[in-house]
């Protein structure tokens, strides 16, 4: 286990707040805390994607196990997950194209397997070409385990004329308890975050003109072995009159 906690006690004890502050070491789900209740939560449980290896699934326990049923608090309680198409063709034929000629040999079967892992990196907003849609918003108040699985549409409209090669992932917290809500976001047009963005690279480049609109859905779930790891799904389809771009598929990921 970390040995964190003893700097920790060493901290409470110089400050003098050693009969006001109580450090207990272990898993959420093991120790037994001193109170019936609390009154507050607060946990920083987020992880890329909102969801790879987060520690959701915990606070949602020590929510139902601990938390004052009246005006008990969580911080931070509310988590929107966004997406957005984005023009990125000269890093995807650096990490996908790239296997069709390594060093002279044909590596493309490998291509395939490329496509399927989620790049965490940061993303610049000069390439963002839609307008971002909101897929799903987690209230910790009231969210279960069960709806960190999930299927749900999105629909971005089209900003300009360009490519898309990707779709790019990130969310929004929000502390709505505080006396003035707080929120800040990790997605490319604000600060850098070390959960910096999510991207998908699609199979498809999608030749897109301003107003028309990328319509699908995502889907996401705890894959089956290791409840951190996530098992993601991509569906698309370019709504457009011009018969010759229109396209539609789907991509699976994995986040492990």
């Amino acid at each position: 286990m970390s040995t964190i906690i003893v700097k920790a006690k060493e901290i409470v004890e110089v400050n003098g707040m050693s009969d006001k502050i109580t450090l207990l070491q272990g898993k959420m789900e093991e120790v037994e805390l001193p109170f019936q209740e609390v009154d507050i939560i607060i946990s920083e449980w987020m992880g890329y994607f909102l969801l790879y290896e987060s520690m959701l699934d915990t606070v949602l326990w020590a929510r139902d196990r601990y938390l004052r049923k009246d005006n008990g608090l969580i911080f931070p309680d509310k988590a929107t997950i966004f997406v957005a198409g984005i023009e990125d063709g000269e890093y995807k034929e650096d990490k996908i194209g790239f296997w069709d000629n390594v060093y002279g040999f044909n590596y493309a079967p490998l291509k395939a397997t490329a496509l399927t892992e989620p790049l965490v990196d940061t993303v610049e907003l000069k390439a963002v070409v839609t307008d971002p849609a909101a897929v799903i918003t987690l209230d910790l108040y009231t969210c279960t385990t069960a709806d960190l699985a999930f299927s749900l549409p999105f629909n971005m409209p089209i900003r300009r004329t360009d490519y898309i090669h990707a779709l790019v992932a990130w969310f929004d917290i929000e502390f709505s308890a505080c006396h003035k809500p707080v929120r800040f976001s990790t997605g490319p047009h604000t600060k850098y975050t070390h959960w910096k963005q999510t991207v998908f690279y699609l199979k498809d480049v999608l030749t897109v003109e301003a107003g028309e609109n990328v319509r699908g859905v995502l889907g996401c779930r705890p894959n089956g072995e290791n409840r951190r790891d996530l098992d993601i799904s991509i569906e698309y389809e370019l709504e457009t009159e011009d018969m010759g771009r229109q396209l539609q598929n789907v991509c699976e990921y994995k986040m492990c």
